[in-house]
């Protein structure tokens, strides 16, 4: 049964629901839903999802809502949902878990960093206080690694100069997660947007240059979320997907489809913003909890 901690967080859960609609209805945006099943599922590397039969619980509502985007009608829309990825629980991440993703047209990732800040600060607690920092991912690397990113092209160079192991095997990108996560995450306390992601790192988001208009929030060293000005390009969008498909092969992980109904919207999509956002963990930070755990009712440790 829970425990009283747990029903605490399930009260905390309720307020932070209502302070969240309440605050997308005041902005003008639309609440909607999404098909929980779905018949292809995202080519994230390392991303798998559960299969139900011969659909797949979707790991994020990202390409339903971006489907709903490429209607010229469509108004900033938002989703509170459950979204499931196969991954081992941990004290941040529950096989199943909430997820809040919001879309804004006619806007770029400044926006809805903006739409973001708005949406946490009206929840109270350590993001009640605004506006939130915003750093570049190399001023992040500079202050908390003291190594330039642009500098070091080569991943065992880039590793000794940050002064972290690198394997044989690495790649560059391998090599700048372990750098963030060892010398940055865990530093980035107060509510902070770090943008401009090496272009490498662009997944959904639009490049400009060597950088990718790509955002992530953090707060108490945890990542509450990820966002975009969102590639709106369906050739280049495909090319991204063929190379998440060979980096899924080479992984020896399972390698889907590429959604074909998904990227017919993507090349009717206007400019516009988007960015998901882990509930689950922004009320572990507004409850003191040390593990996502104790904010919900049934985590998977207890329920299997």
């Amino acid at each position: 049964m829970p425990t009283a901690t747990q029903w605490s967080a399930a009260r905390a859960r309720a307020r932070l629901y209502a302070a969240l609609r309440g605050w997308f209805e005041r902005e003008g945006f639309l609440e909607v839903e999404t098909p929980a099943m779905v018949p292809l599922p995202g080519l994230e590397p390392h991303i798998d999802p559960f299969a139900v039969g011969k659909r797949y619980l979707h790991t994020s509502p990202e390409y339903a809502m971006k489907r709903l985007l490429a209607d010229a009608d469509c108004p900033p829309i938002f989703q509170l949902c459950r979204v499931f990825r196969d991954e081992p629980p941990s004290s941040t991440h529950n096989p199943e878990f909430t997820m809040l993703e919001l879309y804004r047209p006619g806007a770029g990732y400044e926006q809805i960093m903006r739409d973001t800040e708005g949406a946490l600060m009206a929840v109270g607690g350590p993001f009640a206080t605004g506006p939130f920092e915003r750093l570049t991912v190399r001023d992040a690397l500079l202050r908390h690694a003291g190594v330039d990113w642009k500098k070091h092209a080569d991943a065992a160079a880039f590793a000794r100069a940050a002064g972290v192991r690198a394997r044989a095997d690495d790649t560059w990108d391998d090599v700048f997660f372990r750098i963030f996560l060892d010398h940055v995450e865990r530093k980035l306390l107060m509510p902070t947007f770090i943008t401009e992601y090496p272009a490498s790192m662009a997944s959904l988001a639009r490049v400009k240059g060597d950088v990718a208009e790509r955002v992530e929030l953090y707060a108490c060293g945890v990542e509450l979320a990820n966002g975009f000005s969102e590639l709106n390009d369906a050739a280049e969008q495909r090319r991204r997907f063929e190379y998440e498909q060979r980096q899924r092969r080479e992984a020896g992980r399972p390698v889907f489809a590429i959604d074909e109904k998904f990227l017919a919207a993507v090349g009717r999509m206007p400019e516009c913003s988007g960015i998901a956002i882990g509930v689950d963990r922004v009320l572990m930070l507004l409850t003191g909890a040390a593990s996502i755990a104790d904010v919900l009712l049934f985590p998977a440790k207890d329920f299997d």
